[in-house]
């Protein structure tokens, strides 16, 4: 039966290759942090890394590595069950509590990734009578959870209040039973950040309910780190949060629903990918509670972080290089041109510094980039060095064509 469709997918293969959107894997042979070892031209070599979601540096920080080996003698390796049937330990229930107080909500449920979390949302919230309003640059698990829900489905162009205003409208004039606006709080491809207090004033207009995926910005935005409701003043006027404990908060796995107790009950109750997905393993719950725990004390971590951005996009500006506007540790340098793209960021790996290009699907046509992140991790010369890379590598780049 495959040897009819071998050709076919060959094919396909091929024609990505030739348009320069291929994206290779390459292996890291370290642990994840500032400095990894990653296998180029078959030769391994230190390399900085600027294109990890670490933006604390707490993906091998000691004390929450301490934290996992512990919670792997007490709680085991996995559940090895759904949290319905068996699934469900102390250490699940202590995570849900703390991530509620942190984030300011009334409960929470844990999923196995983000991605789970919010393929899990909206076919359990909405029916065919219900209207889900959603920001054209929000992240492809909002896109696939909202395709598995039956509710009428409105885009608005991203971050124009005028057109939320509009759709909001439409979906209260076709008579929506239930009206949900979903919005990432931090664009992953951009930098760019919600306006979540405007979003919170027409949703209240218009009696809509306010979903935010903060996945790029818990642990670090805000004066707290609570994430972009904080950052806002919008705690209390935001319905669900759904983030991802596999970013700042410790970089493994996971991820969650905060939200109003009577949504989170539905959801332990209705979700599929809750009721049909072995349960977060236990060692990654412990561990993201140390990372709490440090969270606390975190705002020298947050501090660094913030001034190795400032620095990355006033030298990367400076140096004429189009780097999208922002002060969020996502820092996308411009490119246009898949190919170029994924040329800068092999010629920068050869100078040291690990990127990636990212180009169609991740990104419109023509909209190639590297998106640089930053993280806590990072010294000052790091940067620096990051950025003559950069510098090099374009006029390099400039020989070639």
């Amino acid at each position: 039966m495959f040897d009819s469709v071998r050709d076919d997918i060959r094919a396909t293969l091929d024609e990505i290759r030739a348009a320069g959107l291929h994206k290779p894997e390459r292996v890291i042979g370290t642990p994840q942090s500032a400095t990894v070892a990653v296998t180029a031209g078959g030769q391994p070599g230190e390399v900085l890394n600027f294109c990890a979601n670490n933006y604390l540096g707490l993906a091998d920080h000691p004390e929450v590595v301490a934290a996992a080996h512990e919670a792997l003698d007490r709680w085991g390796y996995g559940m090895a069950s759904v949290r319905f049937i068996c699934g469900t330990q102390e250490v699940h229930k202590e995570l849900e509590g703390r991530l509620s107080s942190f984030l300011g909500q009334e409960d929470t449920i844990l999923y196995s990734s983000c991605f789970d979390a919010n393929g899990g949302v909206f076919e359990t919230l909405l029916g065919a009578e219900d209207a889900v309003i959603s920001d054209a640059l929000n992240h492809a698990s909002i896109i696939d959870g909202i395709r598995l829900s039956k509710a009428r489905r409105f885009r608005y162009a991203n971050r124009d209040m005028a057109d939320l205003e509009a759709k909001l409208k439409e979906a209260a004039e076709g008579g929506a039973r239930r009206k949900l606006i979903v919005t990432d709080g931090v664009f992953s491809m951009d930098g760019y950040v919600a306006p979540l207090a405007e979003i919170c004033d027409l949703a209240e207009r218009y009696d809509a309910m306010v979903m935010v995926d903060d996945s790029h910005a818990v642990g670090f935005v805000g004066p707290g780190g609570r994430g972009t409701p904080e950052l806002h003043g919008v705690m209390d006027r935001i319905d669900i949060i759904t983030g991802t404990l596999g970013k700042a908060l410790g970089g493994a796995s996971g991820g969650y629903v905060a939200a109003r107790a009577e949504i989170v009950a539905l959801l332990r109750q209705r979700s599929r990918p809750y009721l049909f997905s072995n349960t977060l393993a236990p060692v990654i719950a412990a561990a993201s509670l140390k990372v709490l725990d440090l969270l606390e004390s975190a705002g020298d971590l947050r501090d660094r972080l913030n001034a190795n951005t400032a620095l990355f996009r006033s030298r990367m500006t400076e140096a004429g290089f189009d780097v999208l506007a922002g002060d969020h540790a996502i820092a996308p340098v411009m490119i246009g041109d898949a190919a170029k793209a994924g040329r800068m960021a092999e010629l920068l790996l050869e100078r040291g510094v690990y990127v990636i290009g990212f180009s169609y699907p991740v990104v419109p046509q023509g909209q190639a980039r590297i998106r640089v992140q930053l993280s806590a991790a990072h010294s000052e010369a790091d940067v620096n060095r990051a950025v003559d890379a950069f510098i090099d590598a374009r006029g390099v780049l400039e020989q070639e064509q």
